[in-house]
């Protein structure tokens, strides 16, 4: 074997031009793979996460009937613990379920600021500061100024939402809502930190406050419109999400509040997914497109070769031997394609996974209730190098085998002829 791989490596530069050709077809189609894996899992895995973090947590808690009139954010259908227990006791009954690492409340509710030419519309949500922190990743989008303390009229907001409002960090702003009584109340605070996430939602249309502000201010004092329940990672719901519902029917509750799993808290997750699979497939036919070059040239190296085939077969070399000859020529120029296709790609990804590819211009026509930032930051993972490395290698190698076979079903009297 040792001796068909010495005289494969030497026909390589026979034809140094058409190598290089071949190659260089294989180290794009690879690079390629690289990028395009690696710049969609960035997106789902950035999608994912901006879901769970500022819409879903991992398992989400709501009133039933809340869940179904969502869009328009009732406050008439709270979560307020469970019968003759207080918000805090239901609290601490879900942070003992294995697991659960953390529950974050939020209070959300419509909210209006008048402009001097228009009425702005908002949403804003009352958030524990400490929890929200230590859950999302909100105070490192701060540009200026904090996150919102307990106890103080303070907001926070993104800057286009700040544009709108004409206003800017230390201004005070007059924010009417809608109470719980269906009562409209005005109430004044002061901007105290502005931040710009790349999500339209969170930089257009959301300011945060405290909760026990928004409680009083609401009058909904103990309740939240949403428990979102944290566990280490989202395989994990699968196994904390039955105790939960098990939880919920223990205190007479199942009737009363769903749990729903970040999945269910979504229509565009569960296709993300899916997305995932079919590009698995892609990334073959990328490769298969490479490997047209490889086999042409691998045909073309039969055809100038017939005569010293039959030579080699005259002289005893095997079938069996001249395809392996050319399955290891093959191999070579995938190898070696593969190799630095995944080196450039790896290279492209780690820079990109820095600076990142910026979509806001296409995405000023989706709607704001799409969490997804205008920022993608393609991944730049060794797995995903060494996966396009070998996808790359057994591709061609195995594409090889089609020109290898009609050099080894040569016969040596017709070739030397």
């Amino acid at each position: 074997m040792s001796f068909l791989a010495k005289i494969a490596f030497k026909n390589l530069f026979r034809h140094k031009l058409r190598t290089i050709v071949s190659i260089m077809a294989i180290v794009f189609a690879v690079m390629i793979v690289v990028f395009a894996r690696g710049y969609i899992v960035g997106l789902i895995d950035s999608t994912f996460a901006d879901h769970i973090q500022y819409n879903s947590g991992h398992i989400k808690i709501v009133a039933q009937e809340y869940q179904q009139q969502e869009r328009i954010l009732p406050l008439i259908y709270p979560v307020d613990g469970f019968n003759g227990q207080e918000l805090n006791g239901m609290i601490e009954s879900l942070k003992e379920i294995d697991e659960v690492e953390r529950v974050v409340p939020r209070l959300k509710y419509g909210a209006m600021v008048s402009t001097e030419d228009e009425l702005v519309t908002m949403i804003g949500w009352g958030v524990d500061p400490t929890q929200e922190i230590e859950f999302t990743d909100i105070e490192d989008k701060l540009l200026k100024g904090r996150m919102v303390q307990k106890g103080q009229l303070e907001v926070v907001m993104g800057t286009a939402l700040l544009k709108k409002l004409n206003r800017q960090l230390g201004d005070k702003v007059t924010i009417l809502s809608n109470t719980a009584f269906n009562s409209l109340k005005g109430v004044t605070f002061k901007i105290v930190g502005s931040i710009e996430t790349g999500i339209k939602m969170l930089d257009e249309i959301v300011f945060y406050l405290p909760l026990d502000q928004a409680q009083d201010i609401l009058y909904m004092e103990d309740q939240v419109t949403e428990l979102l329940l944290v566990t280490e990672n989202r395989n994990l719901v699968e196994q904390v999400l039955p105790d939960v519902k098990d939880l919920l029917t223990r205190n007479g509750a199942a009737d009363r509040y769903l749990a729903l799993g970040y999945k269910e808290t979504s229509d565009l997750l569960p296709y993300m997914e899916m997305a995932k699979l079919i590009y698995n497939q892609i990334y073959i036919f990328l490769v298969l497109l490479a490997c047209i070059v490889v086999v042409n040239t691998m045909i073309m190296i039969v055809k100038e070769r017939t005569k010293e085939i039959g030579m080699m077969s005259a002289l005893g070399l095997e079938s069996k031997d001249i395809l392996w000859l050319f399955i290891i020529e093959g191999g070579i120029m995938g190898v070696i394609g593969s190799f630095f296709g995944a080196l450039f790609g790896s290279l492209l990804n780690a820079y990109l996974s820095v600076r990142g590819i910026d979509f806001s211009s296409a995405l000023t026509g989706f709607s704001s209730d799409i969490i997804i930032k205008s920022i993608i930051y393609p991944v730049s993972s060794t797995g995903n190098t060494i996966y396009a490395f070998v996808l790359g290698v057994i591709i061609v190698t195995i594409a090889c085998i089609i020109p290898a076979r009609r050099a080894a079903k040569l016969e040596p009297t017709e070739a030397m002829r």
